[in-house]
């Protein structure tokens, strides 16, 4: 038999190419009751397949709990990877695919969205989103005020007809979907942040200013603590100042 999240969409595809099998709902709201039925069925040596009309199963969906309890009962489980929208988006964003989060759905909640972007602000990596096309332009402001602007991707409807990719960076795109409402599916990309290089500009005019009646290492370690810029750099600056002064 055949299990899937929306049967409509599944059945189309199996008329498609001929499948005739018994076809069965496996979704958010009949899991509890559907999964004691169907391990029930695999314990008494039914082939059971679950698929997906649009990605790959088990990604942010409830087939893992099916899985996880089929596993739990020694029953053999096979994957036969198909199409993945965040691995997909991966590949053509341009970003670092050396270390990637997906993060999926973000909370529609504004103060739960900035919650969960401030834990994720000091990851070093490619974050991976999906978002829905109403509430894309919320939520690049949202993480352009708490990720800073960094590179980015909108990713839509993903190995279909209409697929697109739009790069920048976050100010950018934000305002891009400020009042553009994207339709389909949108994976929403976001690269790590960067190697923020130390403002000694401003260090070094506030040296001049505390080496006016402080010692030099006390100026120092005070700038160094106030801008949050390493300690030996600021020191070796200071002592170049000083020394500027009595030449």
């Amino acid at each position: 038999m055949i299990v899937a999240e929306d049967t409509r969409v599944t059945a189309k595809l199996l008329a498609i190419y001929g499948i005739s099998k018994p076809l069965s709902a496996y979704n958010d709201h009949n899991a509890a009751r559907e999964r004691p039925r169907l391990l029930a069925k695999l314990q008494q040596g039914a082939r059971i397949v679950l698929v997906s009309d649009a990605g790959t199963p088990l990604v942010s969906d409830p087939g893992y709990k099916l899985v996880r309890e089929a596993l739990g009962e020694g029953i053999a489980v096979h994957a036969l990877p198909g199409a993945s929208a965040p691995l997909t988006a991966l590949a053509l964003a341009g970003l670092p695919t050396d270390r990637f989060l997906f993060a999926g759905f973000l909370s529609n909640k504004q103060g739960e969205r900035k919650t969960a972007l401030e834990e994720l602000r000091d990851l070093r990596a490619t974050l991976i989103f999906f978002e829905s096309p109403q509430r894309l332009g919320d939520t690049l402001s949202d993480m352009l005020a708490i990720l800073g602007n960094r590179p980015a991707a909108v990713a839509r409807e993903l190995t279909k007809l209409h697929e697109e990719v739009r790069r920048g960076d976050l100010a950018m795109l934000a305002a891009r979907y400020e009042s553009e409402v994207p339709k389909g599916e949108v994976t929403l990309l976001v690269g790590p942040p960067g190697d923020v290089e130390p403002d000694f500009a401003k260090a070094e005019k506030l040296l001049k200013d505390a080496l006016a009646f402080m010692p030099v290492r006390a100026a120092a370690d005070l700038v160094a603590e106030a801008l949050d810029v390493p300690r030996r750099e600021t020191y070796a600056r200071a002592l170049a100042l000083r020394q500027h002064e009595e030449d």
